[in-house]
């Protein structure tokens, strides 16, 4: 699958959801379901099985320092853990937004959810978890189980050229890091996301 395709199916499920398919803490949020059934019903298996590599290609071109410095902001913090769901929101909000963040972390000071959350709003930007929505589309279309599911991404991916996943998520983020809970790098770095949640 290229990216062209996998954007546009993300961008296709966001258009359906409509409003509220930008915040992953309302309680209705209705972009996972949407985007679970646009799988189903666009993609045959193995579709779906490099739909979720093309997730995890933009996963890793998320991680990086900056964009974690971000999230550690937005958030009040942000383990290992809470990076992965949070670059799987990152995905969830769009080609555009996705784009946009990667190159300048700090323009996410003007997502309308990050400024609700930094007004302290109940809003949420992360998304746990991505692979776990395409593992759903999966085991509905072919109607197998979660087990199967990882067992044919696991043998789709080593049948791949290119990168190992695995090996590229073991290694350092990309960029510089720098002490998250240092107030003046973080304005310098980051000033807008800065002030949002000073």
């Amino acid at each position: 699958m290229d990216h062209d395709t996998f954007w546009q199916l993300v961008d296709d499920a966001r258009t359906r959801a409509g409003q509220g398919a930008d915040d992953r803490g309302a309680q209705d949020d209705p972009l996972p379901g949407t985007l679970t059934a646009l799988l189903v019903e666009r993609l045959a298996p193995d579709e779906i099985l490099a739909f979720a590599a093309v997730a995890d290609e933009m996963s890793a071109a998320a991680y990086a320092w900056p964009v974690w410095g971000a999230a550690y902001l937005i958030e009040g913090g942000c383990s290992d853990d809470g990076f992965m769901d949070f670059r799987d929101g990152l995905v969830l909000a769009g080609r555009d937004v996705f784009t946009r963040t990667v190159a300048d972390p700090d323009s996410l000071a003007e997502h309308p959810v990050v400024l609700g959350m930094g007004g302290g709003g109940s809003g949420w930007f992360g998304y746990e978890s991505l692979g776990s929505l395409v593992g759903e589309a999966w085991t509905r279309t072919t109607g197998r189980d979660d087990e199967e599911y990882y067992a044919a991404r696991e043998a789709a991916s080593s049948s791949r050229d290119g990168e190992d996943s695995e090996e590229s998520s073991s290694s350092d983020p990309s960029g510089e890091s720098w002490d998250f809970d240092d107030e003046d790098e973080n304005r310098r770095r980051l000033p807008r996301l800065a002030s949002l949640f000073d």
